[in-house]
């Protein structure tokens, strides 16, 4: 028994190693800013929503998170991230881009692109070579940042980046998640003093580099992160996209 036990074992890890070896997984590629991007600092609260992603994903999708702090559509592909993105992409990939933080950005030409022409421009660029690598864009609009008025108003700062994001995806026939949507709809139904819970809230006195602690409306801790992580496979679910077969689970 012990035997069969030990050869039926080994058998699985060669099956296993084969398929590895082979690639056979299709990967979702995410592509975008801090909101979306690893943080391996896991001392510090800060999580990006596509670190905890793979959480509610099946492992037979794999999940590659390519975002990164700071940046924009222009950035990205400036840098040279999304050349060696595009070095990756396999034929039946997918590739989730989310962008608008800080194309909004005036004073810094390195990472601005106006709403009306250069974002439009770039998202169609980034679908045009998606496809031509055989894989499957996806466009997402920017997650909400927790801005409120003194009378507790939800300010929506995002709404035309959003919007343009809504159109060119619609213009290219790409699936389009409307995050901004999502999330600002969230924090308006739980208000003010609740969404809190979601966001960077760091006391004084903890971490060197904030010594007076720090307030951040925009970036998410593990709870925020994993709330829009959910957010996103329940839209995968509304949609009935093909992606939605990998989703096991959308409750932590």
């Amino acid at each position: 028994m012990k035997i069969l036990k030990r050869a039926s074992w080994l058998l699985f890890i060669a099956l296993s190693t084969q398929v590895n070896a082979g690639h056979t997984r299709p990967t979702l590629h995410l592509v975008g800013d801090s909101t979306m991007s690893n943080k391996p600092n896991l001392a510090y609260p800060e999580r990006g929503w596509g670190q905890l992603l793979p959480q509610f994903i099946s492992p037979e999708l794999e999940v590659r998170n390519h975002a990164a702090n700071g940046r924009s559509t222009r950035r990205f592909i400036n840098e040279g991230r999304w050349g060696m993105v595009l070095s990756e992409l396999g034929k039946g990939d997918f590739v989730l881009i989310q962008f608008g933080h800080n194309d909004q950005k005036q004073s810094d030409p390195a990472r601005y692109a106006s709403v009306d022409t250069d974002y439009p421009a770039f998202l169609k660029r980034y679908i045009k070579e998606t496809r031509e690598k055989g894989a499957t864009p996806l466009i997402a609009s920017s997650i909400c940042r927790r801005h409120f008025t003194p009378e507790g108003v939800l300010k929506l700062t995002l709404t035309d980046y959003a919007d343009a994001a809504r159109k060119v995806a619609k213009e290219e026939n790409v699936a389009f998640f409307p995050m901004n949507k999502r999330t600002c709809d969230f924090l308006k139904d739980i208000g003010e003093p609740a969404s809190n819970h979601y966001f960077i809230k760091v006391p004084k006195d903890l971490y060197t580099r904030y010594p007076d602690g720090k307030s951040d409306n925009t970036h998410l801790n593990v709870v925020g992160a994993a709330k829009v992580a959910q957010f996103f496979v329940r839209e995968l679910k509304a949609q009935d996209h093909e992606l939605t077969k990998y989703v096991y689970r959308d409750t932590l």
